[in-house]
């Protein structure tokens, strides 16, 4: 009877052993996976999500995660003012979810929709904008072209359309410098 109790014993320490030794492995893993994960990689998932983010000097916004992009978040705010924030500013989030999407899932065409892409689209549109630079100073008007690290922005009085009698300077802008275009 004592061998049982001791092989019974030996049995035990093994599979205590065992569990300890997976424990770590699954806990070793989990670490290494999140740290291939960036904040885009969880903004997939929190489409829709309400979310506030930092964005140092220039202040936070808040609005509903509509789309996102590789530099780049769309945030529609109250009053469904559109708010583009470039991630290069971002400070802190909250709202994002835990989990977060595959980052090996994004596709090659989904890599090259980056900040210039988001903001040739807003070119094109002709929309008036505010562009919120990140030591919190602004600039308002509409943007004209947007080269490989810079955006032309002709300026004029916020809301208004641009007309030629309306301009008063054109404005050359660093894209490292934007924390946040902002609609209207």
């Amino acid at each position: 009877m004592r061998w049982d109790r001791l092989f019974a014993d030996l049995g035990a320490q093994l599979a205590a052993a065992d569990s300890a030794e997976l424990a770590g492995e699954v806990s070793d893993r989990t670490r290494r996976e999140i740290s291939r994960l960036h904040l885009a990689d969880r903004a997939r998932l929190a489409i829709g999500a309400e979310v506030s983010v930092r964005l140092g000097a220039a202040g936070t916004v808040s609005g509903r995660l509509e789309r996102e992009g590789p530099g780049w978040w769309l945030l529609t705010g109250s009053a469904g003012i559109d708010q583009l924030v470039c991630t290069d500013a971002i400070a802190w989030v909250t709202g994002l979810p835990a989990l977060a999407a595959d980052p090996d899932a994004q596709s090659a065409v989904q890599a090259r929709l980056g900040l210039n892409y988001a903001l040739r689209g807003i070119a094109r549109d002709r929309s008036p904008v505010t562009v919120v630079l990140t030591d919190a100073s602004t600039c308002a008007g509409t943007i004209d072209r947007v080269g490989a690290d810079f955006l032309d922005l002709a300026e004029h009085a916020p809301g208004e359309p641009r007309r030629a009698g309306a301009v008063r300077s054109a404005r050359s802008i660093a894209l490292s410098a934007i924390a946040v275009v902002r609609s209207g």
